[in-house]
């Protein structure tokens, strides 16, 4: 072969060479162009925003809560400055490591924390603690630098003036939890926010939590704060203004002390709730600033059940209290003339069975007066008789028993009133007549709370108009400064005679003039009432005192005053105190008589009004 033809050929070899290069280095530079294209224009918006969060943090300020006040501007529930603790995820590389430097410095136990933060993602702001002192602050901020993603935010912090006193009615409150953030009610909110768990800050909870805000702020690479680029401040809740009056309030869970009990005092023209106390009671401060976990099955685990409103959720046998309702169902249904007499001797026999009366030798003869005014069992044993478990359960329903009163607070129990179709319905049991005779002195099956009875209570003293119970007067908004007055609800007339109503009405007064609750008969104002003991177990007299105080019966009374012009009805339910007449009517007595006093002397103060002079009043 020729050298033309060798030169030729390397020269072709050169070429293809040339065009396969061009190829790759145009593949290369496509492969570029679109790598370019997908970080800048598909990606960018993407990178964008990781680029801006390494440097900026937007930050949840919560809002304050509304206020809450009782009827004479007494402040219940406000709002004070914090230390809270914090920790951005998306700055902790080793989170095991930071829960124990924390340890370290603070009181916290190093399980809860890590449970808090394990299922949270990494681009998640974790509240690790609440309430730290200025002890605790500032030995975080002296190690920030070992604590990366660490942050002490200075907040509001709920708190309750008042302490344990209404902290059934004015509830406490807590971060809103996964389970709650997925109901309708709580929508909206983030991680971290403060709702109410219990009672009125439950229950009216959107209008005094407010509106929350929010700061861009930039940080360093630890993401602690360097400065605050935008603030978008958060609204306030509302204001609210309760029917309590705290002053009555405190006398009555004052006058429970130690024993488990409620009292509830109600003004039978408006329904407003004057006072509501439920005993024992709870600090609302220790579960609003936030409890251990052990802490807080502690108090779920307490046999006195601190937690329970046992004015509106606890369930007891009304015992002779309910012989109001039986003197109304018998005269209403024509089953007894008011005159009618029969012969007491101490006891009732039905079928093989014998009922006995309170009283062993019995009453003698006795007419519906002074049946109510001694409270004479076997003559509401054979009223019990005549009237029959439909009719007693019909006119217990009208007095509002047997459902809820619809006062403003959650879980309010309903109680029972039997029947012949509750009992099948609830135990697959057919009503025996001898269960009627039970009922007919408010035993048996039937239950009520104490709200319920100063409901029955205030609507016979107001001639039989019922109100239904609240505790919301009014609310001040914060946006505009009005203060909006809540109308009172619509009376609920039952349609009773007027005559039957004012027989019962002097029955009442005659049983604490000369009756059984002579313990509440009051030099200062004419009291009407019934005494009630409902029987836990099955008890022989002679061996009340040696029986164990948890077995002992429940002591019941119910009242209204002045008799002639009646301005408020309580309710008192002492558990396991024996006797209505020796051990619930003082009480009573003593809470109506602080009641007059005060509202008959508009010029003197109380000792709150004394202490605070300039308090905002609806």
């Amino acid at each position: 072969m020729s050298d033309s033809g060798f030169q030729q050929s390397g020269l072709s070899d050169i070429q293809q060479r040339l065009v396969f290069l061009k190829v790759v280095v145009l593949v290369v530079i496509s492969l570029l162009t679109l790598r370019l294209w997908q970080l800048q224009v598909r990606d960018g918006p993407h990178y964008l925003e990781l680029s801006q969060d390494n440097r900026t943090s937007s930050i949840l300020l919560h809002p304050a809560r509304g206020l809450i006040y009782d009827r004479n501007g007494i402040l219940l529930a406000n709002n004070v400055p914090s230390f809270n603790l914090y920790v951005e995820l998306k700055d902790v590389k080793d989170r095991e490591g930071l829960i124990q430097k924390l340890v370290e410095y603070l009181n916290i136990d190093a399980s809860e924390v890590s449970e808090k933060i394990r299922t949270q993602s990494s681009r998640t702001r974790v509240k690790l603690k609440g309430s730290l002192t200025l002890r605790e602050a500032a030995l975080i901020e002296s190690h920030r630098l070992a604590l990366p993603g660490v942050v002490v935010q200075p907040e509001f912090q709920r708190n309750n003036p008042q302490g344990p006193y209404a902290a059934h009615v004015v509830g406490y409150v807590g971060e809103v939890s996964e389970r709650q953030m997925s109901k309708e009610y709580f929508e909206g909110l983030r991680q971290g926010s403060i709702v109410g768990q219990y009672g009125i800050e439950r229950e009216y909870d959107q209008l005094l939590r407010g509106q929350a805000g929010s700061k861009l702020i930039e940080v360093d690479a630890l993401g602690h704060e360097k400065r605050t680029i935008s603030v978008d401040k958060p609204q306030a809740g509302h204001d609210l203004y309760l029917t309590i009056d705290f002053d009555l309030q405190q006398l009555a869970e004052d006058l429970l002390g130690v024993e488990a009990g409620a009292i509830v005092a109600l003004d039978p023209k408006t329904g407003e709730t004057l006072a509501l106390a439920s005993r024992p009671s709870f600090d609302p401060n220790a579960l609003s600033r936030g409890l251990r976990s052990k802490n807080w099955q502690d108090i779920l685990r307490d046999k006195r059940h601190p937690l329970t409103n046992r004015a509106i959720q606890g369930l007891y046998p009304p015992g002779s209290t309910f012989k109001i309702i039986m003197a109304a169902a018998a005269l209403e249904s024509n089953t007894v003339d008011i005159s009618e007499t029969i012969q007491c001797g101490g006891r009732f026999r039905f079928g093989n069975r014998t009922y006995r009366d309170w009283k062993a030798s019995g009453h003698g003869t006795v007419d519906l007066h002074k049946a109510m005014m001694h409270s004479c069992d076997v003559y509401f044993y054979k009223m019990g008789h005549r009237l029959g478990i439909e009719t007693i359960a019909t006119y217990a329903k009208l007095f509002g028993l047997g459902k809820k009163t619809g006062i403003d607070l959650p879980s309010e129990q309903s109680g029972i009133v039997p029947s012949a179709e509750w009992k099948q319905k609830a135990r697959g049991e057919p009503w025996y007549p001898g269960e009627t005779i039970s009922v007919s002195i408010g035993q048996g099956f039937v239950n009520v709370t104490p709200l319920q009875m100063a409901q029955v209570i205030a609507t016979i003293s107001n001639n039989g108009v019922a109100h239904q119970p609240r505790l919301i007067r009014g609310v001040r908004h914060r946006n505009t400064g009005q203060i909006e007055t809540w109308p009172i609800p619509q009376a609920t007339p039952l349609g009773l005679n007027p005559t039957f109503v004012e027989g019962i009405q002097r029955s009442l007064a005659s049983v604490v003039s000369e009756g059984t609750a002579r313990r509440a008969n009051s030099p200062l104002v004419t009291i009407a009432g019934k005494t009630g003991t409902s029987q836990v177990v099955a008890l022989r007299p002679d061996k009340e005192k040696e029986t164990p105080k948890q077995f002992r019966d429940h002591a019941w009374f119910v009242a209204y005053a002045p008799f002639d012009n009646p301005q408020i009805a309580v309710a008192v339910l002492a558990e396991h105190s024996g006797h209505g007449g020796s051990a619930a009517a003082p009480l009573a007595r003593e809470l109506i008589e602080a009641f007059i006093k005060k509202n008959r002397n508009p010029v003197g103060e109380s000792r709150q009004q004394r202490e605070n002079t300039k308090r905002p009043v609806l």
